[in-house]
């Protein structure tokens, strides 16, 4: 089950990052994060543009609802997701993980 938090806004979403991937998805669960495939390198946010283009594409969302706000370096991030609610946004990740993120 994902973390997720609910803020004024929107919804923290908790990521697990696997930049060099061989192809970008949604793959699954891991330790309480969403685990996001990129096939970028983690280097100059080129990795977390990949994120939220996958994240994006997989949610339904404009990629302008989505921002790093924690782990902008790490494997582990927190991104925002604005306009949307907790729930809604549990029933997108749980269609996306079913579908195996494509």
């Amino acid at each position: 089950m994902i973390e997720l938090e609910a803020v004024a806004d929107g919804v923290i979403l908790p990521l697990q990052a696997q930049p060099k991937a061989r192809k970008n998805g949604i793959i699954g669960l891991h330790a309480g994060r969403l685990k996001v495939a990129v096939t970028a390198a983690p280097e100059n946010g080129k990795a977390n543009k990949a994120i939220i283009k996958v994240l994006a594409d997989a949610l339904g969302v404009r990629k302008s609802q989505l921002s790093i706000v924690a782990g902008e370096t790490s494997p582990r991030k927190k991104c925002h997701v604005s306009g949307i609610s907790l729930d809604e946004l549990h029933r997108r990740i749980a269609a996306c993980v079913e579908s195996g993120g494509e």
